[in-house]
């Protein structure tokens, strides 16, 4: 069922959020830790961009298990996953020409990572 105007805006105001407390598990991956993201091709909603996919990059904050949107974009309110910030230099998104020092922080969920060690979550 979806919400009406005034539900909505009593949402707003309240600061509805996706957080799940407290999670039921440990996070997958810790600060510090090199991830590479998947190559994955959904035919439905996705926030891994195309230009993220398939690259390096290193777990610098975990922000806690959220509703999954690829999901919840679909109506599935129940699936939830930890989110990361995820650094990538801007050398591993756009080659050699790119700024050396630059890099760019994006927010993952666990199903878009993967270990850079090539092991299994």
């Amino acid at each position: 069922m979806r919400p009406g105007p005034e539900q909505i805006i009593a949402m707003l105001e309240a600061g509805a959020s996706t957080r799940v407390d407290p999670p039921p598990h440990a996070p997958a991956f810790a600060v510090g830790q090199a991830v590479v993201t998947r190559n994955m091709h959904p035919r439905t909603h996705t926030r891994l961009p195309r230009y993220c996919r398939g690259k390096r990059g290193e777990i610098v904050q975990v922000h806690g298990m959220h509703a999954y949107p690829d999901r919840r974009a679909l109506g599935d309110e129940s699936t939830p996953e930890y989110c990361y910030s995820v650094r990538f230099t801007m050398r591993e998104l756009w080659g050699e020409d790119a700024p050396a020092r630059d890099s760019l922080l994006i927010d993952l969920w666990d199903s878009y990572l993967q270990p850079a060690d090539g092991g299994e979550v």
